[in-house]
């Protein structure tokens, strides 16, 4: 059975810096994975996702330039790095893992494109 946990929310300000953590088991850690988030009374919407192999990477136009995924296969672990943080970056954030095994391909934002997910972990930024 695949576990997903995320780590490392909190209370940031905003211009600040979090950094949240997202460890895989029960599975091979070789497939591409994706953080979402979701906002009080918003819809999930994708922020990042990054291939097996951590060649490539994708984001969301809100978060490109501050945020950066990056993994540690040998960890079983995904992370995003969240920099010039906003306050409508509050949110809770989900880590997710894709489907695919291929080492290249970057999952995105269809959430069909994942079968597994965390309970995700609260972001919050204050002004």
């Amino acid at each position: 059975q695949v576990q997903v946990a995320e780590s490392g929310g909190g209370l940031g300000q905003a211009g600040g810096s979090l950094r949240l953590s997202c460890e895989v088991s029960g599975r091979a850690f070789s497939y591409g994975m994706g953080w979402f988030r979701q906002a009080p009374g918003k819809e999930r919407e994708f922020v990042a996702g990054i291939s097996a192999s951590g060649s490539g990477t994708r984001y969301a136009d809100s978060v490109k330039g501050r945020f950066t995924i990056s993994r540690a296969n040998a960890k079983n672990t995904v992370y995003l790095q969240m920099n010039t943080l906003k306050p409508e970056d509050t949110a809770v954030y989900y880590c997710a893992v894709g489907w695919s095994t291929s080492s290249v391909y970057v999952p995105g934002p269809l959430q069909n494109e994942y079968d597994s997910w965390g309970q995700g972990t609260q972001v919050t930024v204050s002004s």
